[in-house]
């Protein structure tokens, strides 16, 4: 746990098809739709999230749930998607609670649960409509690659990747 400005922030493992998991999900629907006029219409499903094939975090202050992320594991692919990768979806920080690190700090945790699981690069599709996205990725590594996914020929389609370290030796 991780206190912030004497709130207390818990960052737990639900999985995808965990009530708190689906509100916040649909949450991230709306913000697409305020800002694209649709939401995301790329297949999710709780599965893709289980591990060893994805994970799936929430992000808790003063125990409401208020920010999401999850990875799943992809193989290579015709558009540059390679086996070790892990995708990121459905990063989200409910605006009552932003400003206070709770995206960054999901994301590290992201980070270090694919290495754990053996990814080498974590990939993710986001939009020129949301810079705040844009600017974090950047500032955490990550650069453009080669687009991939449902939204690859979109004009506002931004494809990004980090590759990630080794996994540390098990003692």
């Amino acid at each position: 746990m991780e206190s912030t400005t004497q709130s207390v922030v818990e960052i737990r493992v639900t999985g995808y098809g965990h009530p708190d998991a689906q509100r916040l999900s649909a949450e991230v629907q709306e913000e697409y739709v305020r800002r694209y006029g649709e939401g995301d219409l790329t297949e999710m499903h709780p599965d893709h999230f289980d591990p060893p094939a994805g994970l799936f975090l929430i992000a808790y202050l003063d125990g409401k749930p208020v920010a999401s992320g999850g990875w799943r594991a992809k193989k290579a692919g015709p558009h540059g998607l390679r086996d070790g990768d892990a995708e990121l979806k459905r990063m989200f920080v409910a605006p009552a609670a932003r400003g206070r690190g709770l995206a960054r700090a999901l994301l590290r945790r992201l980070e270090e649960t694919a290495v754990e699981a053996g990814h080498t690069r974590v990939v993710l599709e986001t939009g020129t409509l949301q810079p705040e996205a844009i600017a974090l990725y950047a500032s955490e590594g990550y650069a453009d690659i080669q687009k991939f996914g449902l939204y690859r020929e979109h004009p506002q389609s931004v494809c990004m990747g980090k590759e990630l370290p080794p996994a540390a030796p098990r003692a």
